[in-house]
């Protein structure tokens, strides 16, 4: 059974990738025949599109009464997205992930979303009241985003109607592909997990989020490479948003809990200083550097090693 869970991983895998060279190359299109920038459509369709599979397990923990299992999924998926995700996209990158100075306009903004959660959990407790606040912020982010979506537009030369739509079908295929695909990785990947005993505990916090954070991973991949990196920017960082409040918060409507506070003081936190890393290295120059990716990578192999020995703690 080893062996199969492990073939059925890698074909799932192998699906993602090509589903997410298709977003990429979709979205692109896309953000050509609209007149906005690739930051813009990454952030609203194919980061909403890519919570999908960390966003079920969460919520269905919630609902089977295991809300836990959610927090740890979605924080781990977070800290996976912004160490993970960002280093190996920056080391695979030509010279580096360059970033405009529009994205970066909310940068202060992004870090006081991601400390939200932390801070309303630091009590061990989580209330119908924070999940609230959390879903009301992420609305809040999305739509001043949207009103000012005016500041990410470029211009580009215009493409025939039929031709969008076209594109917007074969785009929504590949969203439906990915999105199957990202969780029939996750679902294969936790039976192999079982299956060679990694430790329950740290399941959701390490396999389901390194798992969820796979389509994120590949279509950024797939961006830089084609020299997109708007797309790969905004790809993480409305996930990330996404799971940290939206998300979030309606595990926390459905389910209030209380739970062991040393996992937000650990993984909460280290979202936090995630987000503050990454937002540190995107300023500085305006570029993620690769030596910056490898500083990225490091930290979360410290993130791992430090929950692995706190994990009787929970």
């Amino acid at each position: 059974m080893v062996l199969v869970n492990l073939a059925l991983f890698l074909g799932s895998l192998f699906v993602l990738v090509k589903s997410a060279e298709y977003c990429t190359m979709r979205s692109s299109s896309l953000a050509r025949f609209l007149h906005i920038s690739e930051f813009v459509v990454s952030f609203f369709v194919v980061a909403l599109i890519s919570t999908f599979p960390e966003a079920t397990v969460s919520i269905l923990s919630a609902i089977e009464g295991m809300p836990q299992f959610g927090l740890g999924t979605l924080f781990g998926s977070n800290v996976a997205d912004l160490t993970l995700v960002f280093g190996i996209v920056a080391l695979l990158s030509n010279k580096g992930v360059h970033v405009k100075s529009e994205i970066l306009k909310e940068d202060f903004l992004y870090l006081f979303l991601l400390m939200i959660p932390v801070l309303l959990g630091f009590d061990g407790e989580y209330s119908r009241v924070d999940g609230f606040i959390m879903v009301l912020c992420g609305l809040f982010f999305f739509f001043t985003l949207s009103i000012e979506s005016h500041i990410f537009k470029k211009q580009y030369n215009g493409i025939k109607s039929k031709e969008f739509f076209k594109d917007l079908a074969l785009l929504m295929l590949g969203l439906v592909v990915l999105l199957v695909s990202a969780y029939y990785t996750l679902e294969f990947g936790v039976d192999f997990a079982n299956d060679v005993h990694i430790p329950p505990v740290l399941v959701g916090l390490t396999v389901i989020s390194i798992g969820s954070c796979l389509p994120e991973l590949l279509f950024s991949i797939k961006a830089v490479k084609s020299n997109h990196e708007a797309l790969a920017l905004g790809d993480i960082l409305g996930t990330v948003i996404t799971d940290a409040t939206i998300i979030f918060g309606i595990v926390c409507l459905i389910s209030p809990f209380s739970f062991n506070p040393i996992l937000v003081y650990i993984t909460g936190s280290a979202m936090f200083l995630a987000g503050i890393l990454v937002i540190i290295f995107i300023t500085s120059g305006k570029i993620l550097t690769k030596k910056e990716g490898a500083y990225l990578l490091f930290f979360y192999i410290i993130y791992l090693i430090v929950e692995f020995i706190a994990s009787k703690g929970f």
